[in-house]
């Protein structure tokens, strides 16, 4: 039975090479042990009970170790979702029945639609809500 819980081991090993997480490892290592543990019983049921809680407790236990070293940053916005929450002004009358209109925001020039289909005059300040294809949807900033 020792050679299965080897074979489980490699297979394990090998997907752990193929992703990017560090989940896979500890089945790994889980099925080793449990590969010695077939040394001393044949019980099916005691060496799967080994495996998963060898498993189990190996996943939980380093987390906390490996969550030191995994960037939690939140990732900095760039290129089109770097415009979402900034502020523009309406240079061209934003009509959402005719699709048209068009916003000038840090000097790009962006297509533009108001958001829930509202109209909006040219001159008014408005917020970008969110970026859809090439049109940013706006709504106007009270004040």
């Amino acid at each position: 039975m020792w050679q299965i819980w080897l074979i489980i081991a490699g297979i394990c090993l090998i997907i752990e090479i193929m992703t990017v997480g560090f989940l896979i490892f500890w089945f790994s290592v889980g099925a080793l042990l449990t590969m010695i543990v077939s040394f001393f019983t044949d019980n099916l049921i005691i060496q799967t009970s080994v495996f998963v809680l060898s498993s189990t407790i190996l996943i939980f236990a380093t987390k906390p170790f490996v969550q030191k070293f995994v960037n939690k940053k939140e990732g900095i916005k760039t290129n089109v979702y770097s415009t979402v929450g900034k502020t523009g002004i309406v240079t061209k009358d934003i009509n959402s029945i005719e699709s048209c209109g068009q916003i000038k925001v840090e000097g790009e020039v962006w297509s533009a639609m108001g958001f829930n289909d509202m109209n909006i005059p040219q001159g008014t300040e408005v917020e970008i809500k969110e970026i859809k294809g090439v049109k940013a949807i706006v709504t106007p900033i009270e004040k």
